[in-house]
């Protein structure tokens, strides 16, 4: 292919990339953070609750996954769910009632207080993502939002809002799964199966 405008696209994708990484040097302290809370809800057994719209539903899925089978290491089931899963609530709820809702719904259902609830939100505004955070606060669970932008308003609803300061969606998404595969990873390290 000679298109030059193509041939630099690669590059300037990948600096931009890289300048969306640079900021998580930032959340180390919220990423131990996280995975403290992470631990004690599994340890006193709690489950971990992920969601999001669009690339960041896949995400939360994805990282749901990740818990319940495995990242590198051999151990047992960690406790996750995606609320993004399950396509007979995600309709019903939608048609029956409103989209805005229908994350705070399976939180009503599901949540208990010994929960982490995490959030995924590029520009922290949705409001579907927001009422399941505050839902999950009122349930006396711990709140996780990885938002970007500026955080919207998602930063006063989560207990721990971890922001990437970034406007591009897709870069946001990268330093979300960053986090969330760092955490996996993390936990590779530190959980200890019980016997």
């Amino acid at each position: 292919m000679n298109n030059p405008e193509i041939e630099k696209s690669y590059a300037a994708s990948l600096t931009r990339h890289r300048t969306a990484f640079a900021t998580l040097e930032n959340h180390q302290v919220a990423a131990l953070t996280l995975l403290a809370q992470c631990l004690e809800t599994l340890k006193a057994g709690g489950k971990v609750i992920w969601f999001g719209n669009g690339g960041s539903a896949a995400d939360a899925q994805h990282l749901a996954a990740e818990f319940v089978v495995r990242y590198k290491k051999e151990r047992g089931p960690l406790a996750s769910i995606a609320l993004t899963t399950d396509t007979s609530i995600l309709t019903a709820h939608s048609n029956d009632y409103t989209f805005d809702t229908v994350f705070e719904r399976q939180v009503q259902a599901l949540c208990k207080p010994q929960d982490l609830v995490i959030g995924l939100t590029t520009s922290g505004t949705s409001k579907n993502i927001n009422l399941a955070l505050a839902a999950a606060n009122q349930l006396g669970a711990f709140t996780v939002a990885l938002t970007g932008r500026d955080g919207g308003e998602v930063k006063n609803i989560a207990n721990l809002p971890i922001i990437i300061n970034n406007d591009e969606t897709a870069r946001i998404q990268e330093a979300h799964m960053f986090i969330g595969h760092w955490l996996c990873e993390a936990l590779d390290l530190s959980w200890q199966d019980e016997a």
